[in-house]
């Protein structure tokens, strides 16, 4: 993983240097004798190499220093400045010269990202328990989706369920409610009615003509609520886990959730299923 960044940053380095010293001979070779030239280059060349072989020291224990970055950065711009300076004054092929003039500036990136990827590095047991810990959640995530989707198709059958059996009983009720309506309407008519007096005369004794003894309708309509069956006050959820636990436990082993539904029930305590069941969760 390592030659990964280093590889290109010395691959880099040395065409950096490579074309800084060819530079320096060929545009001080016509001005001085090409040995001195080549001393020149060299100079660069060297120096660009001790300070980038003191940061790697550096480095490698874990300092750094910031004159030496500054010392190295300085004979890299001094390398780009000669390839650009040469570029400039060159009759021919400037141009290309000009387009390679970036390589000593882009080595010292090079090896700025390398030293970065250094610090950041983890071993090969940090990477596969930070594998295994994002593998473990995303687990934990796909349950619970899944789970939740599993309830709330529960939920969605269930409202369907209440929903139809709801409307069946709605249907039966108002063909009740309109046989009802029609019997006590024939009821009436048949009550108020001209022969209803004859018809009761001839077979009620002794009777007068003309007198007709009076009979009520049924009733049909509101009542009077009975007070037994009026609904109490709701439970609060602490006092329905409280209710809940205590007729679990009531016996041992302590009962399943049917059971202690039909029992809570049966004590003539009321309760929707939904918090019934958010009950004995929460206690069971």
């Amino acid at each position: 993983m390592r030659a990964k960044t280093a590889l290109p940053a010395v691959a880099m380095t040395a065409v950096s240097m490579v074309l800084t010293l060819a530079v320096v001979v060929m545009w001080l070779g016509a001005v001085m004798p090409w040995p001195v030239a080549l001393i020149v280059g060299l100079g660069i060349d060297g120096g660009w190499l001790a300070t980038l072989a003191y940061e790697r020291r550096l480095a490698a224990q874990g300092d750094h220093s910031r004159t030496v970055t500054a010392v190295g950065w300085s004979f890299g711009l001094i390398a780009a400045g000669v390839l650009i300076a040469h570029a400039l004054t060159a009759e021919s092929s400037a141009g290309a010269w000009l387009a390679v003039a970036w390589l000593p500036i882009a080595a010292k990136a090079l090896w700025l990202v390398h030293g970065m990827w250094e610090r950041t590095a983890l071993t090969p047991a940090a990477l596969g328990a930070i594998r295994g810990i994002q593998q473990e959640a995303r687990d934990e995530a796909a349950v619970a989706r899944a789970r939740l989707r599993a309830e709330a198709a529960t939920e969605e059958t269930r409202l369907t369920a209440v929903t139809q059996a709801g409307a069946r009983v709605a249907r039966v009720q108002a063909r009740t409610a309109a046989t009802l309506a029609a019997a006590w309407s024939t009821l009436a008519t048949a009550r108020t009615g001209e022969d209803t007096g004859r018809a009761l005369t001839s077979v009620t004794t002794p009777v007068t003509p003309g007198v007709t003894p009076r009979w009520e309708l049924p009733v049909w309509g509101p009542t009077e609520p009975v007070p037994a069956l009026e609904a109490g006050p709701a439970l609060t959820d602490a006092e329905l886990d409280a209710l809940v636990d205590r007729i679990r436990h009531s016996q041992t082993p302590a009962l399943s959730y049917r059971e202690m539904a039909a029992r809570f029930r049966a004590t003539g305590h009321a309760a929707s299923e939904v918090r019934l069941r958010a009950a004995w969760k929460r206690v069971a």
